[in-house]
């Protein structure tokens, strides 16, 4: 009998604390009030990045900003990345093999501007960081492979936070 009030009273509790609630969702579906759609982040352009993972990068982030569509036309706002890679020697597990690491770690840096190219206003500048390891072996190929892989995930990783950032950033700003 006492456990029946006691979860009669814990449910009319986080019932009332539910109420007060004010989080909402930042993806939910189209219609819902004062909801933003992934649709509102598509007038965004990205200019080309030169190196490979920075390439890896912007793609993956049209793809997620536009839902496979490609760049718009006349976008509402500028994205503007500088995408670096560092390699770390994480372990080393034979130290007979003169020393040679076992594993290794890739870390994505990308600084971001957002700009609105209407009045050319800074929303934000940020920088976002990803890693992924990998397995070294003793075949070259093998390594500069896994390192690609790695350098992928990580650019893959960093252009999901981005668009989080970024959707967070235009909801700040009112845009959406």
């Amino acid at each position: 009998m006492r456990t029946l009030g006691a979860h009669f009273a814990i449910a009319a509790l986080s019932s009332l604390l539910a109420v007060g609630c004010t989080v909402q969702p930042l993806y939910a579906p189209t219609g819902s009030p004062g909801v933003s759609s992934p649709a509102a982040l598509a007038p965004i352009h990205i200019p080309e990045v030169k190196d490979r993972v920075g390439q890896q990068l912007r793609n993956h982030l049209i793809f997620l900003l536009n839902g496979g569509s490609g760049q718009p036309g006349n976008a509402d706002y500028e994205l503007e990345l500088k995408v670096s890679t560092s390699s770390t020697k994480l372990l080393t597990i034979n130290p007979t093999d003169e020393d040679e690491p076992t594993a290794e770690k890739v870390t994505v840096t990308t600084n971001y501007k957002l700009v609105r190219t209407s009045d050319d206003t800074v929303l934000s500048e940020r920088r976002v960081k990803a890693t992924a390891s990998y397995d070294v072996s003793g075949q070259e190929f093998a390594n500069i492979r896994a390192e690609r892989d790695a350098e992928n995930r990580a650019a893959r990783d960093s252009a999901e936070r981005l668009r989080a950032l970024i959707a967070a950033d235009l909801k700040r700003a009112g845009a959406i």
